[in-house]
């Protein structure tokens, strides 16, 4: 094998292919590192937005529990608004804060996007709105409360003013009856009924007689008497019924009309005011003249107290 110092004939190319293959492999190492850091940074950017959409979520979900929270407290409020007359008063006295809260509220959550700092002021109001909403639920109970007992005292009353209304009713009516009974037992009793015609001579003797022609006046005498009579004076009416069946009657001498109680209004002869004391017998006499004179035939005396008929008595003349 020769030596020499002169370079050979054939050009050496080992230096050119390892320039070439560092070339390639600095594109390579580019090319890793622009794919890796756009990876790197595509997946940042996915985490970035990862986050921004979990702070949105999140942020959405809290306005949106304190727009909940809002209509909550609005919807108990709605509820105590016609619940009484009386808190419609208390109600009026708290109208303007509370519409003044509800009004800060809505700008509040009316906000596309709140800060923390007025989510905190949101909430503090819907916590105070529903603060008050709670006092006045309590007012609501109580005013019911006191109203229920109110209507069941109301009911209580009224049945025992029905009870006592039916008492006076009952009481009432007995106390008619009885006053009924006690006004029918006040009636006189009428005895010793009797008829005596009279003849009066010019000396002024007064004589019974039986013939029609010679008497003058009829005398009439009985005796009345009750125990619970009122004391005081009382009217007795004397019906005197001649011969042709009619009651004899002269308004000049004080003849008139009566009611009684059996047989409606009838004509009394004379009516015959007596003195009257409870317990004892009281003697009357009742005279009737008339200037026509008597007829012969029968005389029928009825005699009257009280509307009743409490005696008769009948004298025949000649």
């Amino acid at each position: 094998m020769d030596s020499t110092n002169y370079p050979s004939g054939y050009p050496d190319t080992e230096p050119k292919r390892d320039s070439k293959n560092f070339v390639i492999g600095l594109f390579a190492v580019l090319l890793v590192g622009s794919l890796g850091y756009a990876i790197y940074s595509n997946s940042k950017h996915n985490s970035v937005e990862q986050t921004q959409q979990v702070q949105i979520t999140k942020a959405v979900d809290e306005k949106g529990q304190l727009q909940r929270n809002f209509d909550d407290a609005l919807v108990r409020l709605d509820s105590l608004t016609g619940s009484t007359n009386k808190l419609q008063s208390t109600l009026a006295d708290r109208d303007k804060d509370v519409a003044n809260m509800k009004t800060e509220i809505r700008k509040l959550l009316s906000k596309q996007h709140l800060s923390e700092t007025e989510k905190k002021k949101a909430q503090t109001l819907i916590n105070d709105l529903n603060q008050r909403i709670s006092t006045m639920e309590e007012e609501v109970a109580r005013l019911t409360q006191d109203n229920k007992t109110l209507t069941d005292d109301k009911t209580k009353l009224t049945a025992e003013k029905d009870q006592l209304t039916s008492d006076l009713s009952t009481t009432t009516a007995a106390k008619e009856e009885l006053d009924k009974k006690v006004d029918i037992a006040s009636t006189f009793n009428a005895t010793n009924i009797m008829i005596t015609p009279v003849r009066v001579k010019k000396n002024g003797e007064a004589v019974e007689t039986s013939r029609a022609r010679r008497v003058d006046e009829l005398k009439v005498s009985f005796d009345v008497s009750n125990r619970i009579a009122t004391n005081g004076q009382a009217d007795v009416y004397v019906s005197v019924t001649g011969p042709d069946g009619k009651v004899i009657s002269m308004p000049e001498n004080g003849s008139g009309t009566f009611t009684t109680r059996e047989e409606g209004d009838k004509v009394y002869t004379s009516k015959v005011p007596v003195e009257f004391e409870a317990g004892k017998v009281k003697p009357v006499e009742f005279v009737w003249k008339q200037e026509s004179g008597f007829q012969k035939g029968t005389y029928d005396i009825q005699i009257y107290h009280n509307g009743f008929k409490i005696g008769e008595a009948t004298r025949s003349l000649k």
